[in-house]
């Protein structure tokens, strides 16, 4: 059964608007069983709601999804392009596939190259053909202008100066 990219990535949308009026990071995550098209797990980035900067849209959908003894058969949908560290635990967890609606407001396609490089088939949704991208797209470039410290602390606080004097 082939998955409506549309239809899950406007429920991440959903979620990354709701961390948004929150006053959060609009980041949202939805995990989806490929073959009966379930939703397993749904959530928001939650840096300001909970304090925690792990818990970021695709953490907080595989949280929300729970234990299971793999990951093997889903669908990860991200409205904005995975970071190392969610990077890392997509591939870490064995998820097959993810699909990103927003690739315009990262800073590279370093993640996206590493996911394909290792087997992970990575859909990036035409803006052009879907309303949900654009959406994704708008609402964080807004959140961007709006709170830019905050989009930083998202994002790790920037390259560590001492780190990169050694």
């Amino acid at each position: 059964m082939p998955l409506d990219h549309e239809k899950y990535m406007r429920v991440a949308y959903e979620q990354a608007l709701k961390g948004y009026t929150e006053g959060g990071c609009p980041i949202g995550g939805v995990l989806v069983d490929n073959d009966t098209g379930d939703i397993l797990g749904a959530g928001h980035n939650a840096l300001v709601q909970e304090g925690n900067p792990v818990i970021h849209g695709e953490m907080a959908a595989l949280r929300a999804a729970g234990r299971r003894i793999n990951r093997h058969n889903t669908t990860m949908y991200t409205t904005l392009q995975p970071c190392f560290m969610c990077t890392g635990t997509i591939v870490q967890f064995g998820i097959p596939r993810v699909v990103v609606a927003d690739v315009e407001n990262a800073s590279s396609d370093e993640t996206i190259q590493f996911m394909r490089a290792r087997g992970i088939e990575v859909i990036v949704m035409d803006k052009a053909a879907s309303p949900a991208a654009r959406d994704c797209i708008a609402l964080c470039a807004r959140f961007k202008s709006e709170k830019p410290a905050l989009w930083l602390e998202d994002w790790g606080g920037g390259p560590n100066a001492r780190l990169a004097n050694n």
